[in-house]
C-alpha cells in the first residue's frame, strides 16, 4: 500500500521532489568539494584496512570481503577511486536534484553509502541509505516533476523501436 503510494500518486511525487532535492544537494555539495578541492581516498583506505568493522564479542571481522576487496583492489587502484568517488557524487547529486534518471541515481547513492558503511564510517550515511532508498523505491514516480517525465517516454519508445527493428532483422 505504501509502495503503491509511493510509485503512483501525484502528492506522492510532490513529497518526493522535496526529498531528493535535499539528497541530491547533499551528494552534490559533497562530490562538488571533492572535485574542487582535491581528494585522496589513500587515508580513508587505510583505515578502513588497519581498523575494519569487527564483532566486540568475538572479535570476528564482520565484513571479511569488503576488507578483502579494499586491501587487495581498493588500495593499489586509489587513483581510480580518486576519481570515481567524487564524479559519482556529483552525478547522484545532478541526478536527483534535476529529476533524470533519478531511481538509477537514487541506487547508486545508496550503493556508496552502503560501501561507505561497510569500511566503518558511520556519519550521516545511515539516514541517506533511508531517505535514498525512499527515492529508488518510488521508481519512475520519483522523478515525475522533473527530466525523467520527457526522458523516461522517451527511452521506453527509442527501446520499442529498437525492439522492432531487429524483430524485422530475424
Amino acid at each position: 500500500m505504501i509502495i503503491r503510494f509511493l510509485r503512483e500518486n501525484v502528492y506522492a511525487a510532490g513529497l518526493l521532489l522535496l526529498l531528493r532535492l535535499y539528497v541530491g544537494w547533499k551528494w552534490l555539495d559533497a562530490g562538488y568539494h571533492k572535485l574542487k578541492d582535491g581528494f585522496d581516498a589513500s587515508g580513508f583506505l587505510k583505515n578502513a584496512v588497519a581498523n575494519p568493522v569487527v564483532d566486540r564479542g568475538t572479535n570476528e571481522l564482520i565484513y571479511p570481503t569488503y576488507t578483502g576487496f579494499i586491501e587487495q583492489f581498493a588500495q593499489p587502484n586509489v587513483g581510480l577511486f580518486n576519481w570515481l568517488i567524487p564524479i559519482g557524487e556529483t552525478l547522484v547529486g545532478l541526478g536527483l536534484i534535476l529529476g533524470g534518471l533519478t531511481a538509477i541515481a537514487a541506487f547508486f547513492g545508496v550503493f556508496m553509502n552502503f560501501m561507505f558503511v561497510f569500511a566503518g564510517s558511520v556519519s550521516t550515511n545511515p539516514w541517506m541509505i533511508l531517505l535514498g532508498a525512499i527515492v529508488a523505491i518510488s521508481g519512475s514516480n520519483a522523478g515525475r516533476f522533473g527530466l525523467d517525465y520527457y526522458l523516461l517516454p522517451a527511452l521506453r519508445r527509442l527501446r520499442g523501436k529498437r525492439n522492432s527493428q531487429q524483430g524485422l532483422a530475424a
